[in-house]
């Protein structure tokens, strides 16, 4: 079936999508065909992005494709294989209740399995890679409407996993997964940027998962510690003391729709997300950008943006400082080196936050930043390509995967000058 895409827009509201047509195939052969006549096509996820990184000329929706929602559990693989459309949501209490769980989640489980492979999107954990390093192996249609498996061992599974959707239509993925575990939430409150600067590795290491919370004000408004149970939890955490009730990322917004916190047990799905699945995350009316460096130059990247303070505050809702450990993946921000995430939930406002990207790009550049490919940047592909060495053969793979460019679409153009 296939219908218009009149007035979609983005999940933050900011982009409004262009393509005229939107296809909703309801079988595999459907979508084959589908694939393999458009002349410019992305799939349609759960929109959780800030750029036209998702928009072509036809949109193709899978939340009708037959198997779009499997969720089939490996116990003696240690993996599990979920369709197109399964959300982190969806996927986590049934692989809970299997005694089983994922090494990490985003901030945001709302978001689909798929989309955040396809992104490189990311928790924070000094020892945890971003969520596409757990990918064991991937089905997607490529432009000629032909199916292929990529497993573990085949030589263009890191090339492929991070895809950007230039490769096809993914139909499967496998993930690796461990024993289920639990985990308590602890927000400590207060810090000073020299505490964090001088006990860097430690505070990021004071858990499993660690988050720190500013507005590149004076102090650090919340470090939020995700730990195991029975993990020692001080009272005060290098000057910053123990939050005594719930407390949002952002400034003054209800804590109700955090997960729960105040040293409270619980599953790691309930845990590792910053949000509950049953509310709009985060702010909602926001924009999103994030710039990764070399872990070891967090703190002198932090310090140079604290120097932009007094003109981007205006605009920032919340900053976030998340780790994440390196990998081989050729497309990942990650790729060959821990990295430092220096996140920014913006106000929505398209033309002022762009100009403030632009600005935070240049303060950065001496830190050879890599930003999150979902999220809304400004640099192009004469500015990224330096920084990702393996980006010449995802060229190759790109041409042999989609050799008629269905899709290629602006935003890759000028991104990656695909």
């Amino acid at each position: 079936m296939t219908g218009t895409s009149g007035g979609l827009t983005n999940w933050a509201g900011n982009h409004s999508y262009r393509a005229g047509e939107l296809h909703h195939p309801r079988t595999l052969d459907e979508l084959r065909r589908i694939v393999a006549t458009a002349r410019s096509l992305r799939v349609l996820g759960t929109r959780h992005t800030f750029s036209d990184i998702g928009d072509a000329s036809s949109l193709v929706a899978l939340d009708g494709l037959r198997g779009c929602d499997e969720i089939a559990i490996d116990h003696d693989a240690a993996t599990v294989t979920v369709g197109p459309t399964v959300t982190y949501a969806q996927l986590t209490p049934r692989l809970d209740a299997a005694g089983l769980a994922l090494a990490n989640m985003a901030s945001l489980p709302h978001i689909s399995v798929a989309g955040a492979v396809a992104t490189a999107t990311h928790g924070s954990g000094d020892a945890l890679g971003n969520l596409s390093t757990s990918v064991r192996a991937m089905e997607l249609v490529t432009s000629d409407g032909e199916l292929v498996q990529i497993a573990a061992g085949d030589p263009e599974l890191p090339g492929a996993v991070v895809h950007l959707g230039a490769l096809g239509v993914v139909t499967k993925l496998t993930l690796a997964v461990i024993p289920t575990y639990r985990l308590c939430q602890r927000v400590y409150v207060g810090m000073g940027w020299d505490a964090l600067e001088e006990n860097f590795d430690r505070i990021m290491g004071a858990g499993r998962s660690v988050s720190v919370f500013h507005r590149l004000g004076e102090r650090i408004r919340e470090v939020w510690v995700k730990a195991a149970p029975e993990q020692p939890a001080p009272t005060e955490l290098f000057g910053a003391v123990l939050a005594d009730s719930p407390r949002h990322p952002v400034p003054a917004a209800d804590p109700l729709n955090c997960t729960p916190q105040l040293g409270v047990p619980g599953p790691w799905w309930q845990r590792l997300p910053h949000f509950q699945a049953g509310f709009t995350p985060s702010a909602g009316a926001e924009i999103q950008s994030e710039w990764f460096v070399a872990r070891d130059q967090a703190t002198d990247a932090l310090a140079a943006l604290r120097q932009l303070a007094d003109r981007l505050r205006p605009l920032i809702l919340v900053c976030e400082l998340r780790t994440v450990a390196a990998d081989e993946l050729w497309l990942s921000p990650n790729h060959g080196r821990d990295s430092a995430g220096l996140h920014f939930t913006w106000r929505r406002e398209p033309a002022a936050v762009a100009a403030a990207c632009a600005e935070v790009e240049r303060t950065l550049a001496p830190f050879a930043p890599r930003p999150h490919w979902g999220k809304l940047f400004t640099a192009r592909s004469t500015e990224l390509a330096p920084h990702y060495p393996r980006l010449a053969e995802f060229k190759v793979l790109r041409e042999q995967f989609d050799g008629r460019r269905a899709f290629v679409n602006r935003w890759l153009e000028r991104t990656l000058a695909l």
